[in-house]
């Protein structure tokens, strides 16, 4: 595998080259948790929570967090995005909600950092709407599930 460092000749930071890179269909499957109090999880799937429908606001705040990953990645390449979907899945039996995001675009480099992203930002919305009620939630186990497209190919976390 070919590491191309985020610094130059000089040593400065700089975006790494990818105009030599093919445009491939690229795609990055993510996973994160929250765990909460059982409480506060029936106060989210039974629609109790007096802030509103905290899943949707969730999903929302992943899918804009997912567009805006290059302003806050300094080193990130700002890229088109063509799909972005955001399932937030409550579960009940482990008193936690579990985000996967999936984020697609056709271009030189990949969307891992984008799928990252949402899933972080959704449940941080969550935590930020509930936070009243459970201060104790746990954001926990944020990772690279998939990835798909470029030169390295199909990925795996097995």
């Amino acid at each position: 595998m070919t590491y191309t460092p985020h610094f130059n000749q000089a040593g400065e930071a700089h975006i790494v080259d990818i105009s030599e890179k093919s445009v491939t269909q690229r795609i990055a499957i993510t996973e994160g948790y929250i765990e909460m109090q059982p409480e506060t999880l029936r106060l989210i799937t039974d629609m109790g929570h007096k802030k509103g429908d905290v899943l949707a606001i969730a999903r929302i705040a992943g899918i804009m967090a997912c567009k805006k990953t290059a302003e806050l990645i300094p080193l990130c390449h700002p890229i088109f995005i063509t799909h972005v979907e955001i399932d937030l899945t409550p579960e009940l039996e482990n008193n936690r909600v579990r985000c996967q995001a999936t984020v697609k675009t056709t271009g030189q480099t990949g969307v891992e950092m984008e799928a990252l992203t949402a899933t972080q930002i959704a449940l941080l919305t969550i935590y930020d709407m509930c936070k009243g009620v459970d201060r104790g939630m746990v954001i926990q186990s944020v990772r690279l599930l998939e990835k798909e497209g470029g030169k390295s190919g199909h990925w795996l976390n097995v």
